[in-house]
């Protein structure tokens, strides 16, 4: 008797290897919007713009990692680490001072390639250090790609003649500060421009001057501002050290000013002054001549002009370095003496 024949059965399908992919589809399709999310936060958030264009300016030395962290700050973009990730792996060059014009609709992206090119900057930034002289201003307009060549390169009495600036010497006459120019503006439109600044400056600070100071004329209250300039870079300062200055001068003392020793010295100036150097006889040694300088001996702020003006109304006539930064003022030369060495003290102690 043959056996009845058996029913075939077909094996159902296994559902869990299609289950784990449909999951690990969703797990990535999930990622991928949350890594979308968060880059539309960041690298591809739209650049804050007041209007439908707005300035940018990049100042020199500015980089991406303070830019971004300022953009944080600011609440301007999420994730900043992925800008910086973004710009370590799709941006080769630095940040490049200049003004940039951002458009309405731009992408951080966009702004953060934009200004690794200074060719994409509409203006021209020119910074002029206060206490820096004419030379280095000059220096700066000669190395310029986008300032054109006239004057910069002249003698300097051409120069002066070419800008009709009634001054003989050239040193003072411009005005320190942060500027932006065209690209292409020449250096006689620059210089032009600083040096009606600085008289502007200076005229206005002249017209409000205190009473009883010992200038002769206004060009005299710039040459003392150069010397307060490059004596302090503290603010709270200036008046003091105007009032040292003045009141020496009123005595018919020796301002005794080592800045106006080094501008003497000209390019034989190393680094430091010795004690020769103070006895050496220069136009602008103020251990040996009596009175002020010939000159300006650097290009002097706004504040140290007022300063010039204002001098406080202490006794001091003497200061030396404190050696923590800043000056200690003397009435008497027993006290400047005591200052002398408590300065010497320090330094040693530095050493």
């Amino acid at each position: 008797m043959s056996n009845p024949p058996t029913k075939s059965h077909k094996k159902a399908p296994n559902s869990a290897p299609n289950k784990f992919y449909k999951g690990m589809a969703l797990i990535l399709i999930g990622l991928l919007v949350f890594v979308a999310i968060i880059l539309n936060m960041s690298v591809f958030k739209t650049y804050p713009v007041e209007g439908t264009k707005q300035k940018l300016v990049i100042d020199n030395g500015e980089t991406y990692t303070g830019f971004i962290d300022q953009l944080a700050k600011d609440n301007k973009v999420s994730f900043p680490i992925l800008l910086k990730l973004y710009r370590k792996f799709f941006i080769d060059e630095t940040m490049k001072a200049g003004v940039y014009e951002v458009s309405k609709g731009m992408s951080v992206r966009e702004v953060l390639m934009m200004v690794s090119d200074a060719d994409n900057a509409q203006m021209n930034r020119i910074l002029v250090i206060e206490g820096t002289t004419t030379k280095q201003l000059l220096k700066t307009l000669k190395k310029d790609q986008y300032v054109k060549a006239e004057v910069a390169n002249l003698p300097t009495a051409e120069m002066l003649k070419a800008l009709n600036i009634p001054y003989e010497h050239a040193e003072g006459l411009f005005a320190p500060d942060t500027y932006f120019f065209d690209k292409g503006a020449s250096d006689k439109k620059i210089l032009m421009d600083l040096y009606q600044r600085q008289m502007k400056i200076l005229d206005t600070a002249w017209e409000k001057r205190a009473q009883g100071l010992p200038y002769q004329n206004k060009y005299e209250a710039l040459i003392m501002a150069s010397i307060i300039e490059r004596e302090t870079s503290v603010d709270r300062e200036l008046r003091q050290v105007s009032g040292v200055f003045v009141r020496r001068l009123k005595m018919g003392m020796r301002l005794q000013t080592d800045p106006t020793v080094i501008y003497g010295m000209g390019d034989n100036y190393k680094g430091n002054i010795t004690k020769q150097d103070l006895r050496t006889p220069t136009a602008y040694n103020t251990y040996t001549i009596n009175g002020l300088p010939p000159t300006p001996i650097a290009l002097p702020s706004k504040k140290a002009i007022e300063a010039a003006m204002h001098p406080d109304d202490s006794d001091n006539i003497y200061f030396v370095a404190t050696g923590n930064g800043g000056h200690k003022f003397s009435a008497n030369l027993a006290d400047h003496n005591r200052a002398v060495q408590e300065y010497l003290a320090v330094m040693r102690a530095k050493k």
